[in-house]
């Protein structure tokens, strides 16, 4: 069976591709070196001569802040660039992936969200992944919407690295006011093949099991990496930035993921190795 890949050169396309291998798929693997999702020309013709049957699409937007400024941008690549590819994935009835986020809730609850309950983004990035994810609704009949939250992986820039390398530091502030689920990147990949193995079609929440705040992740973290550190904790008031912020971005994952400190031990085990 063969699956295209979008932003294989990414944080989680870089996980994903070897697992999904290993399991006997063909891989397409995309980037914007030889596929530009938001040409509908250039899509239309990578998908005419690679017939995927499968399309999981990691590639995105990411830059929550800088999408305050430049929505046009954002929403061309999560929302323009995912229609294109849930239109041609549609037209030769190929099931559709598609990584959204958390960002797509207020952040205003009280209990974690399950996939069915209303979304109202806080920022112009959690904005452009929502209509993203009604592109694939509207286009595709075979597909799976996995949202999830505070990603992190060997292969790119994320929380827990950039706490690691800050322990030396006199002092760490980080916010406790800001609670969610953290993610590792072959949490997801797991998560994801768990839906291609028969789940019904439809939207699912992807993420780490249970929930913490930045600061418990951090101290968390710390206390797995086996560094002494001055850690304190904040409020976000603290760190004003240009987006805001869910406050509350608990969601329900369903089973389909570890909890999320069980994971980070195994990162914080695998990092180990590796360097």
């Amino acid at each position: 069976m063969k699956v295209l890949v979008t932003g294989a050169k990414g944080m989680l396309g870089q996980d994903l591709c070897p697992i999904l291998r290993s399991r006997g798929f063909e891989l397409f693997e995309s980037d914007i070196d030889n596929m530009d999702i938001t040409c509908e020309a250039e899509v239309a013709a990578i998908f005419e001569r690679e017939k995927p049957q499968i399309v999981i699409h990691c590639a995105a937007y990411t830059n929550v802040d800088k999408a305050e400024e430049d929505i046009e941008t954002a929403r061309v690549i999560n929302k323009v660039g995912t229609e294109n590819l849930a239109k041609n994935a549609a037209a030769i009835d190929a099931v559709m992936v598609y990584i959204s986020t958390d960002y797509v809730f207020e952040g205003n609850g009280t209990k974690p969200y399950t996939p069915d309950m209303p979304t109202n983004p806080l920022n112009n990035y959690g904005l452009t992944k929502f209509e993203g994810e009604e592109a694939v609704r509207n286009c595709c009949e075979k597909y799976y919407i996995a949202r999830t939250s505070w990603l992190y992986g060997i292969h790119g820039k994320n929380f827990v690295e950039t706490m690691i390398s800050l322990a030396a530091k006199d002092e760490i502030k980080v916010v406790d006011d800001q609670v969610g689920c953290p993610t590792w990147t072959i949490e997801l990949c797991n998560g994801i093949l768990k839906l291609l193995e028969g789940a019904e079609f439809g939207t699912y929440h992807v993420c780490g099991g249970g929930f913490t705040s930045w600061y418990g992740f951090a101290k968390e973290i710390f206390k797995q990496a086996e560094l002494k550190v001055n850690l304190t904790s904040c409020t976000s008031n603290e760190f004003i930035r240009p987006a805001k912020r869910p406050a509350y971005s608990v969601m329900d994952n369903g089973g389909l993921c570890r909890n999320w400190y069980e994971a980070l031990a195994d990162y914080i085990k695998l990092r180990k190795e590796l360097n």
